[in-house]
């Protein structure tokens, strides 16, 4: 239960809020898949993949209507090392040039599968074609992390030293990732708002791709 709570909790805060973009959310998903193969509970983890992917989905709908009704002009901070203007553009421009297959590609960026969401409401991306996206994104990316750690364990049980291994470097990986992502949130959020960013509305409509 603990694994379901912290894995849920993770994704949905990584796909829907700018917080998200400190997050280690893949690293996350193959830990879980790791630590539910030492109990060797194969349906837990066919269903975490069901209940994460959901959940995935419905977080960056969240940071889409944010997106939407707020732009991204706050999100810029002025000697950001990761919010700043040169990176929000890049992510608009990725977005801009790819379209919709932008949305399904970002889920395995780590800080453009954040963003991304934003960008294209604020693009006002056809909100129907970006659910279908982010949906075929997330179906891609969630299953296939949770039951690569799950299988990928599982056949390191005949090893069982390279089990144990697998488990704590997956473990230890995802408790420094986060501690990193929370300070390295901090010190972001502590830089004053970049005035000179441009809103990303300007983008050449997405939804005609």
């Amino acid at each position: 239960m603990a694994v379901w709570l912290i894995v849920l909790s993770f994704i949905f805060f990584e796909c829907a809020f700018i917080f998200g973009l400190f997050l280690p959310g893949d690293s996350l998903l193959f830990a879980a898949g790791v630590v539910l193969a030492q109990h060797g509970n194969e349906l837990s983890a066919w269903g975490l993949s069901g209940a994460a992917l959901v959940v995935a989905v419905v977080g960056n709908q969240l940071g889409y209507y944010i997106g939407r009704h707020t732009g991204t002009r706050v999100l810029a901070r002025k000697g950001g090392k990761v919010l700043n203007r040169k990176n929000l553009e890049k992510a608009g421009d990725f977005l801009d040039r790819r379209g919709f297959w932008a949305v399904v590609l970002a889920r395995w960026l780590p800080w453009v599968r954040t963003l991304a969401p934003m960008i294209a409401g604020a693009a006002r991306m056809d909100a129907r074609k970006f659910m279908l996206a982010t949906t075929i994104g997330a179906i891609a990316w969630v299953p296939t992390l949770v039951l690569a750690g799950y299988y990928g364990a599982g056949i390191l049980q005949k090893v069982p030293w390279l089990e144990t291994a697998a488990l704590i470097i997956s473990v230890a990986f995802f408790v420094i990732g986060t501690g990193w992502g929370i300070w390295r949130y901090r010190q972001e959020m502590h830089k004053p708002i970049d005035e000179t960013s441009e809103d990303l509305e300007h983008l050449s409509h997405p939804h005609a791709r």
